[in-house]
C-alpha cells in the first residue's frame, strides 16, 4: 500500500521515532481526546504505563520526556528542546495538560516501567489512564509505537493498513506491482510517487514539503559537524564528526591526496546527522531517527561526488532522491516492518540503507531495474542486524551504523549500475526474508538491551 511522504518522512526530536516520536504523539493524541470529550477539566492524575521495549529502553531513548512533551500538548516541531520541563516537572511535581490544566505529577510514581510485560500487538505499547477527584478512571487509551513515529491505538490496530489508504492513481502492494506501473506508464519509481501525492495536496506543497525535509537534514549535517563534546546519557560517547571535519579541512589545505577520502567524507556526514539524533536534536526519519543519518550522508555525496558523473541535475537529482526511497520504503512498510523493536535494526539502518541506494541509483539517472537490484543488495547485506544499543541510548552502535550504512547503500548503488547480470533474489523476496529473520529473532536483540553488545561490554 502507499504511504504518503509525511508518513516516511516526519520531522521531530531525536533519539528514536518509535520510542520517542511515537509516544509523544500518542501522549498529545490521548490529551486531545480528552478535551474533545469535556474530560479535562474533571482529570485530577494521569498514570503511563510502557511495556516491553518503551519500557526496557525508554530512558535511554528519552521515553519518558517525550510522553511529558506530549501531555503537555506540544508537536514535535514545536518543542523548545533548551527548556527544562522534565526537570520542572520532576522537581515540581505538577504537569500543565495540554498547556491548560495544572494537575500533580510525580514521573517516578506515575510513569511505569512494565519490563517484563509485552503486549500481544506491538513491543511497543503505552497506556493512559485519567483519574478524576474519587480516583475513579474517568478515560484510558492503549497506543503502540510501530516504526517511524507512526502510532496506532489499540481499537485500531487489526485495521492499521486500511487505516492509510488513500485515493490515489497507483496503488501497490510489491515492488513486482510498482514495475508494471511504471512499464505501463513509462515512469519511473519518482513519478510514481509524485503523481499519487499531487492527488493528496497541491503540486506546489508537494515540493515545498521536499524542499523542507531536504533542508532539516542538512541543518542536522551541519550543526553535527561543528558540535564538539560528549554525548548525553553516561556513556561518556565523544562527538567524532567535528573531529573528523577538521582533519579533512587540514588534508585539503595541504592538498594531500587520499584516494578513499571520500569514505572518510561519507562517514562525517553519517556521524553528523546521527550524532545530532543522539542529542535529542531536531532530524527527520528516514524511515527512523535512529537511522536518520543514512539518507543524509548519501544525499550529500551525491551533490559533492556522484553529481559530476549524473545525467540529472542536482535539483532534480534530490527530488528523485527523495521520492524513489519514499516509494522503496513503502514496500518494507506494506510487507514486513521498520521497527526495531519489531524486526531488530534491519528494519531501521537495513531499510534505510536501501532506500538510499534505489535513491541513489534514481539520481544518479539509472533505470527501475537497477534502482530495485540496488534496494535489494543493500539489505540483502543487512539481513539479521540486531538491535542492541548499550545502555539503552542510541549511540552504541548506532552512530557508526549510520556511517556504515551510508558507505554500503553508495557501494549497492555502484554495484547495481555497473553489473550487467540479472539479479537471482528480488527486492520483494529479500523484504520477505527479512521479515521472516525479524520474527525469527529473539526479543533480546529487538531494542530491549537485554542481548548483544548490550550486554557483552568489558570494561577495561
Amino acid at each position: 500500500m502507499y504511504y504518503r511522504l509525511e508518513e516516511i518522512y516526519a520531522i521531530g526530536i531525536g533519539p528514536s521515532s518509535s520510542h520517542t516520536m511515537g509516544p509523544m504523539r500518542a501522549a498529545k493524541r490521548y490529551v486531545e481526546n480528552l478535551v474533545e470529550k469535556k474530560l479535562l477539566d474533571k482529570v485530577k492524575s494521569i498514570r503511563v504505563d510502557l511495556y516491553g521495549s518503551l519500557a526496557l529502553t525508554g530512558i535511554g531513548h528519552g521515553t519518558l520526556n517525550a510522553v511529558i512533551y506530549g501531555l503537555m500538548g506540544f508537536e514535535a516541531e514545536d518543542v523548545d528542546t533548551e527548556k527544562p520541563y522534565y526537570s520542572s516537572i520532576e522537581r515540581d511535581k505538577m504537569l500543565h495538560l495540554a498547556q491548560k490544566k495544572p494537575i500533580e505529577f510525580d514521573i517516578e510514581k506515575d510513569m511505569i516501567l512494565n519490563k517484563d510485560i509485552f503486549l500481544q500487538e506491538h513491543s511497543n505499547g503505552v497506556k493512559f489512564c485519567a483519574f478524576d477527584d474519587e480516583q475513579k478512571v474517568i478515560f484510558e487509551e492503549t497506543y503502540f509505537s510501530i516504526g517511524g513515529g507512526t502510532v496506532v491505538r489499540q481499537d485500531e490496530f487489526s485495521n492499521k493498513k486500511e487505516q492509510i489508504r488513500y485515493n490515489i492513481p497507483h496503488q501497490f502492494e510489491t515492488c513486482t506491482e510498482l514495475q508494471e506501473i511504471c512499464k505501463k506508464y513509462n515512469m519511473d519509481f519518482s513519478d510514481v510517487v509524485l503523481q499519487n501525492e499531487v492527488c493528496l495536496k497541491p503540486e506546489k506543497e508537494v515540493f515545498a514539503y521536499l524542499e523542507k525535509i531536504y533542508k532539516v537534514m542538512n541543518s542536522a549535517i551541519e550543526r553535527g559537524m561543528k558540535k564538539h563534546g560528549t554525548l548525553p546519557g553516561g556513556l561518556e560517547v565523544r562527538r567524532r564528526a567535528p573531529e573528523i571535519y577538521d582533519r579533512l579541512k587540514e588534508r585539503f589545505l595541504d592538498n594531500k591526496q587520499d584516494g578513499l577520502e571520500v569514505i572518510d567524507w561519507i562517514n562525517l556526514w553519517g556521524f553528523a546527522g546521527a550524532e545530532e539524533n543522539a542529542t535529542g536534536g531536531r532530524v527527520v526519519t528516514a524511515p527512523t531517527m535512529g537511522s536518520a543519518g543514512i539518507l543524509p550522508a548519501v544525499m550529500r555525496y551525491f551533490e559533492k561526488f556522484g553529481s559530476r558523473t549524473s545525467p540529472v541535475d542536482v535539483k532534480n537529482g534530490i527530488i528523485k532522491f527523495l521520492t524513489t526511497a519514499a516509494a522503496i520504503c513503502s514496500l518494507y512498510r506494506s510487507n514486513a516492518s521498520i521497527s526495531g523493536a519489531e524486526v531488530g535494526c534491519q528494519g531501521e539502518v537495513g531499510v534505510a540503507c536501501s532506500m538510499a541506494a534505489g535513491g541513489l541509483v534514481a539520481a544518479m539517472g539509472g533505470t527501475n531495474q537497477q534502482v530495485e537490484q540496488a534496494a535489494e543488495i543493500a539489505m540483502e547485506h543487512n539481513l539479521g542486524l540486531t538491535c542492541d544499543p548499550i545502555n539503552g541510548l542510541v549511540q552504541v552502535p548506532c552512530i557508526e551504523r549510520n556511517a556504515m550504512g551510508a558507505v554500503k547503500a553508495i557501494n549497492a548503488a555502484r554495484l547495481a549500475m555497473r553489473g550487467k547480470e540479472k539479479k537471482i533474489v528480488s527486492l520483494d523476496n529479500v523484504i520477505k526474508t527479512m521479515y521472516a529473520t525479524g520474527r525469527d529473532m529473539s526479543n533480546r536483540y529487538k531494542e530491549t538491551s537485554l542481548g548483544g553488545l548490550a550486554v557483552n561490554i568489558i570494561d577495561c
